[in-house]
C-alpha cells in the first residue's frame, strides 16, 4: 500500500449526526476524531461552536450540516444556517439540495439556492459540500446537479445524507466523478463501513468519505501500515 496514514485518515469526515447522541457521546466523538487525526468532525449544528473550540489548533476541521437531512428548508433559512455555522467556527458546510425542487425540474430555484450558500461560505474563506441524495434521483438529475455545482465552484459534490433509502454506490461515485468538473471533489456518504471500502472509493476518485465507524476503519489502516494502535484513555487522551 503506497498511501501514508494521513493520506487515508484525512479522507474521513467523522460523523456525529445521529439525533440520539448525548453530550458525552459528542465529547468522546470529538476526542476520537482528534486522536485519529481525521479531516473533519461533522457535528449537529447546535454543538458546532463547542466542537470548533475543541478542535482549535488541530488539523481537524469543524463541519456541520445545512438543510439536513431532507433539504426542504427555505432558501432563506439555509442561508441563515450557513451564516450562523460560519459564525460558530465552521470550516466546511454540508448542504442538502431541495430534493423536491430537483425532482420537479425547477433548476433555477436549485441553482439560486446553491449560489446563495456558496456565496456566504466562500466569502468567509470556507468550503461547501452539496448533498444530492442520489437514491431519489435519476441520471439526468444527477448530471444537472453536477453541472450546476461545477458552474458555481462548489468544493465537493456528495452522494447522500446517510438518512435516505440508500447511500453511496460505486456506480454513483464513478458517475459523479465523470460529470463534475475536475476542480470539484467527490464525497461518499453512507455505505463505507470498513477499510477496504475506503480504499475502494479512493480508487474511484473520492477524496472524502463520511463515516461513523472511523475507529474500526482507521484501526485496520494502522494495522496494515504496521503502526502502533491508538488507545484513548478515560480522560480522552490518546496513547500509542
Amino acid at each position: 500500500m503506497d498511501d501514508s496514514y494521513s493520506d487515508l485518515s484525512k479522507m474521513i469526515d467523522h460523523s456525529l449526526l445521529s439525533p440520539t447522541l448525548n453530550a458525552a457521546d459528542l465529547e468522546s466523538g470529538i476526542e476520537l476524531a482528534l486522536a485519529y487525526d481525521v479531516a473533519s468532525v461533522c457535528i449537529m449544528p447546535f454543538a458546532l461552536k463547542q466542537c470548533a473550540e475543541k478542535l482549535k489548533g488541530s488539523t481537524v476541521k469543524a463541519s456541520t450540516t445545512i438543510g439536513f437531512p431532507h433539504g426542504g428548508h427555505t432558501s432563506t433559512i439555509k442561508h441563515a444556517e450557513a451564516k450562523q455555522a460560519i459564525a460558530d467556527g465552521c470550516e466546511e458546510l454540508d448542504m442538502v439540495v431541495n430534493i423536491s425542487k430537483v425532482l420537479s425540474g425547477d433548476w433555477e430555484y436549485v441553482r439560486e439556492e446553491v449560489r446563495s450558500v456558496v456565496e456566504v461560505t466562500h466569502s468567509a474563506g470556507q468550503k461547501l459540500k452539496v448533498i444530492f441524495e442520489n437514491c431519489y434521483l435519476n441520471d439526468d438529475q444527477k448530471i444537472r446537479l453536477c453541472e450546476i455545482c461545477s458552474e458555481l465552484n462548489v468544493d465537493w459534490v456528495k452522494t447522500s445524507t446517510g438518512y435516505g433509502t440508500g447511500g453511496a454506490t460505486h456506480e454513483d461515485l464513478i458517475f459523479m466523478r465523470k460529470h463534475a468538473a475536475e476542480h470539484v471533489q467527490v464525497k461518499a456518504a453512507g455505505g463505507v463501513r470498513d477499510f477496504d471500502g475506503l480504499l475502494a472509493v479512493k480508487a474511484l476518485g473520492v477524496s472524502r468519505c463520511g463515516a461513523s465507524r472511523t475507529k474500526d476503519i482507521l484501526d485496520e489502516c494502522r494495522k496494515r501500515l504496521g503502526l502502533e494502535p491508538i488507545n484513548i484513555t478515560a480522560s480522552g487522551e490518546a496513547s500509542y
